[in-house]
């Protein structure tokens, strides 16, 4: 959950690996470091913080090199503070490294280096494998930095993304994957590495993803590839970048977070765009057409997913089983592989990620492969590890997302579920024309009508005002709407820290109910659909004790205009598109609501954007 850069080649280094931990900082940001290699000896820069305190600490310092690596962390071993930050160096200060992901047997490592006269200065699982490669390296005959690696390698258990610089080998860098994503970018006479491709667009648009247990070994003019296990050399697969140094930047707008909420209407375009004939508005999802026929004779499919990403997958649920007619579940995905699930050969599995590197995700689909599923992705980044990982699956187009609480990627990915129930209810005639023209329609309509409710983005504002200094919030909705509001919920409690919970509002009796007065604000998504005149009835029971309501609500619906305290209208559409227009108030409520309270919206507290340990 952590960013890795590292570069060599004829540039200054550490202008490019600082640029690269701000572009990555999104990762993770409870301290950040950089390790030079300067003159035969080895620099190491950290500090507890953001990178920006890293940055004042290296002010008039000796930064200039042309190799170097950095790192900016999201602590799971050891606190947050300068000891801990990465990156660590070995005892006798042959090997840096930087590292992300847990090795899980570190304390048995441990122990035996310990016992072989090693000691160590903090509390990190990736320093003791720093150690145990300098001990592979001093202790073996004839053994280089690279194989030091490598062997020390074949003896962790866990995941690692790493990157290693060894004080006696200057002229190299050797990273290595295993469950944490790492890239390579190829320059000219020069090479970058990084957890994703975010620090590297301005410098070269080749890119190489390295798979698991794949080791890169770089000097200025040579790229080799190998494994942990073997010493053959393995042809790199080079992928071309399709990112924008735009896509990075803020372009006027206060945070990323409201950039990515107003830029849902070209994203939610993008996201349909060539997958729906514009003459017969027949849907096609390229990514899955070799794999149709086995979606199409499955007889349940499991939906696997974590956050934001869960949510939306009950929204896919509701889908596809009222469309297709075909049995769904929704599984969080770190509690999948865990309970034992049932996992047959005729079930589609569907995983989704927005980073395509969620630790528990991944493991949930190598379980299921392992029992003969068919294994689909729904992921956001081309080349991650879902996306290679599964047999097939659909990319969501939402562009890069830095603000770590998700917001395009989760319209994004309801917009791909809505074609993907489309296309299986049109292929099992479960669905009359009429029906599926109406809700293909009123999707194309959308990017439009999000415009007008972006617009209304002032009034929101107003509205957050009155509750910023609420310490709870209860989200209330019905159907296709529930899931808009667990995510109007957890963005709430996700950016503001305001505890918020999302619930049925059927199930508001059954507990809830005991928690409404007059301090409790109460958001209701209540548009118009089959299910209004329950909601009303909630809204009602709410009322009566007393409760303060923010009703997200149809346009022109002054019944409840005149019931509620508050009111953020939405235009009418077709109920099964109206979570795609919901869910954008509720962005909003939260993101004013952390502005005015003054939280760190882009980078809040605890959180990173991609979560790749369990």
């Amino acid at each position: 959950m952590c960013g890795i850069v590292g570069y060599i080649g004829p540039k200054n280094a550490y202008p490019i690996l600082l640029k690269g931990l701000k572009r990555l900082e999104y990762r993770g940001y409870d301290s950040a470091g950089v390790a030079l290699l300067q003159n035969g000896n080895t620099v190491i820069y950290k500090k507890k913080g953001k990178v920006s305190e890293l940055e004042n600490y290296c002010n008039n310092k000796a930064t200039f090199t042309n190799i170097g690596i950095a790192h900016t962390r999201w602590a799971t071993h050891g606190e947050p503070n300068d000891i801990n930050a990465h990156p660590h160096h070995s005892m006798n200060g042959l090997f840096t490294i930087i590292h992300n992901g847990i090795i899980e047997n570190y304390e048995k490592i441990k122990e035996d280096l310990s016992a072989k006269g090693y000691h160590f200065y903090g509390q990190t699982d990736s320093e003791v494998l720093a150690n145990l490669i300098e001990y592979m390296y001093a202790e073996g005959e004839h053994v280089n930095a690279e194989l030091a690696v490598r062997m020390a390698l074949s003896r962790v258990v866990g995941a690692y993304g790493l990157v290693v610089m060894c004080k006696n080998e200057p002229e190299q860098l050797i990273a290595a994957r295993k469950s944490s994503p790492l890239a390579v970018g190829i320059g000219e006479g020069e090479y970058f590495l990084a957890s994703d491709a975010t620090p590297m667009i301005e410098y070269t648009k080749n890119v190489v993803y390295l798979n698991d247990n794949d080791v890169a070994i770089l000097t200025r003019n040579s790229f080799t590839l190998k494994t942990v296990h073997a010493d053959d050399e393995l042809q790199p697969e080079i992928q071309q970048l399709e990112l924008s140094v735009g896509e990075l930047e803020k372009n006027g707008y206060e945070h990323f977070m409201l950039k990515e909420i107003f830029e849902q209407p070209k994203t939610i375009a993008d996201s349909y765009r060539g997958r729906i004939d514009p003459e017969t508005k027949e849907i096609v999802l390229g990514g899955l057409s070799e794999v149709m026929p086995r979606i199409l004779e499955a007889k349940r499919i499991v939906i696997i997913a974590c956050g934001t990403s869960w949510h939306a997958a009950l929204i896919g649920e509701y889908l596809i089983e009222e469309f297709a007619q075909v049995p769904v579940e929704v599984e969080y995905a770190s509690e999948y592989r865990y309970r034992k699930p049932i996992i047959r050969p005729d079930d589609v599995v569907l995983a989704i990620s927005q980073s395509g590197e969620t630790a528990d995700t991944m493991a949930a689909i190598r379980l299921a492969k392992e029992k003969g599923a068919l294994v689909l992705g729904i992921c956001n980044v081309v080349g991650s590890s879902i996306a290679r990982e599964t047999h097939a699956g659909v990319y969501t187009h939402a562009g890069v997302e830095i603000g770590v609480a998700s917001t395009k990627a989760f319209t994004a990915q309801v917009t791909v579920l809505i074609l993907l129930a489309m296309r299986l209810a049109r292929k099992h005639q479960t669905i009359t024309d009429e029906r599926y023209f109406s809700v293909v329609d009123s999707l194309l309509s959308v990017p439009d009508k999000l415009e007008s409710i972006l617009i209304s983005h002032p009034k929101i504002k107003e509205i957050a005002l009155k509750y910023k200094d609420s310490i709870n919030a209860l989200y209330l909705g019905r159907g296709y709407l529930f899931p808009v509001a667990l995510e109007g919920a957890l963005k709430l409690k996700e950016i503001s820290y305001i505890h918020a919970e999302g619930y049925a509002a059927g199930e508001m009796k059954h507990g809830p109910i005991a928690l409404i007065d007059s301090n409790l604000p109460v958001v209701v998504v209540a548009a118009k659909d089959r299910y209004y005149e329950k909601v009303v009835s909630n809204i009602q029971e709410v009322k009566a004790r007393k409760g303060n309501i923010i009703a997200i609500v149809t346009e022109g619906d002054s019944a409840l205009r005149a019931m509620v305290e508050d009111v953020i209208e939405i235009p009418k559409s077709d109920e099964v598109i109206t979570p795609l227009l919901a869910v954008i108030p509720l962005q909003l409520l939260a993101y004013y609501m952390a502005v005015l309270r003054g939280c760190d919206v882009d980078q809040p507290r605890n959180l990173a954007k991609s979560v790749t340990v369990e």
